[in-house]
C-alpha cells in the first residue's frame, strides 16, 4: 500500500531492492518514487503487487546490468494492458532490446505482437546526459558516472523543488559530477569493504574509504553534505561495510543512513 499521504509536497522513496546479490532477505537494486515512477528494476516486480504495479508510468533506467534491468520483461508482461514509459541511454536500450526483449528470451515489447498486444506495453525514449527531461511532474537530470559500461546517475526534482540523487553503480572519481547536482538526499552505492578496494576499484564501485574520499570532497564543493543513504551492498560482507561506516560518521561528524529493503524515505 502507498505510505504518503495525498498532497504532501514531498519526495517518498520506496526501496524495493538495497543489495547487488538476491537471496531470501536481499533483493537486487529498484527504487520507488512516490509510488509511480521506478529508478532500476533489479527487484521491481517481485517487491510490489499487480495493484501497485499499475500506477507505475516510467521506468527509468541507470544502466544494462542484468541486476539494474532484470525486471523489465516481466514488468511488460504483467502490464501488457498499458504502455510504460522507459526513459534510458542508447547504450541501456540496446542491452535491453537484444539479451531480454529480443522475442526469444521475451517478447519484443516494444512492438504490436497479434493475439499477444494489441498495443507496445513498453515505450522507450532515450535521455540525454546533462539536460533536463520533465517526466510526469518531476524534472530529471541524468549524469554520467564512472562505471565498467555507460551508467549514468538521477536527479529528480518535484515541483516543491524536493532533490534527490540516485548515482546507481559508480566507482570514484564523482568530483566532476559534485558541480551538477545539488540533492537534498544522496542515495549512493557502497558494495565492498575496505579489504576488497582492489576489487571495487577493477569493477569501478565504491568501497567505504572511497566513499569517504568522495564525500569529503563533495563537502569542499558545496560546502554541506546532504542525508545521504547507501545502497548495492553486497550481502557477505555487510557487516564489514556497516562497520567501517560508523567510523566514517566519526570522522566526518555525519549521520550515513545503509537502504535495507522495505525502507521509505522522505524528502
Amino acid at each position: 500500500m502507498p505510505f504518503h499521504k495525498v498532497g504532501v509536497d514531498h519526495l517518498f522513496i520506496r526501496i524495493l531492492g538495497a543489495h547487488n546479490e538476491e537471496s531470501k532477505h536481499t533483493k537486487l537494486t529498484s527504487l520507488l518514487i512516490d509510488d509511480k515512477i521506478a529508478i532500476d528494476a533489479g527487484s521491481l516486480v517481485s517487491e510490489i503487487t499487480y495493484e501497485e504495479q499499475e500506477k507505475i508510468k516510467t521506468i527509468l533506467l541507470s544502466h544494462g546490468h542484468y541486476d539494474h534491468i532484470r525486471g523489465i520483461p516481466s514488468f511488460a508482461f504483467n502490464n501488457r494492458h498499458q504502455t510504460t514509459k522507459i526513459y534510458a541511454t542508447t547504450e541501456t536500450f540496446k542491452i535491453l532490446s537484444s539479451h531480454l526483449i529480443d522475442g526469444v528470451i521475451y517478447p519484443e515489447f516494444t512492438k504490436k505482437i497479434p493475439f499477444f498486444l494489441e498495443k507496445p506495453s513498453l515505450k522507450f525514449y532515450n535521455i540525454e546526459p546533462f539536460n533536463s527531461t520533465h517526466i510526469d511532474g518531476y524534472k530529471v537530470v541524468a549524469i554520467p558516472v564512472n562505471h565498467t559500461i555507460y551508467t549514468i546517475g538521477f536527479e529528480i526534482t518535484n515541483k516543491n523543488r524536493k532533490k534527490a540523487f540516485y548515482s546507481s553503480d559508480t566507482g570514484p572519481g564523482l568530483s566532476a559530477i559534485w558541480e551538477h547536482i545539488n540533492p537534498d538526499l544522496l542515495i549512493i552505492e557502497t558494495t565492498f569493504p575496505n579489504k576488497r578496494e582492489n576489487r571495487a576499484i577493477n569493477s569501478a564501485h565504491l568501497c567505504p574509504k572511497m566513499l569517504k574520499k568522495e564525500l569529503i570532497e563533495l563537502k569542499k564543493i558545496k560546502e554541506i553534505i546532504p542525508k545521504i543513504y547507501l545502497i548495492h551492498l553486497s550481502p557477505r560482507y555487510e557487516k564489514e561495510i556497516r562497520k567501517e561506516i560508523k567510523e566514517i560518521e566519526k570522522d566526518l561528524n555525519i549521520s550515513i543512513n545503509i537502504c535495507c529493503e522495505g525502507d521509505k524515505i522522505t524528502v
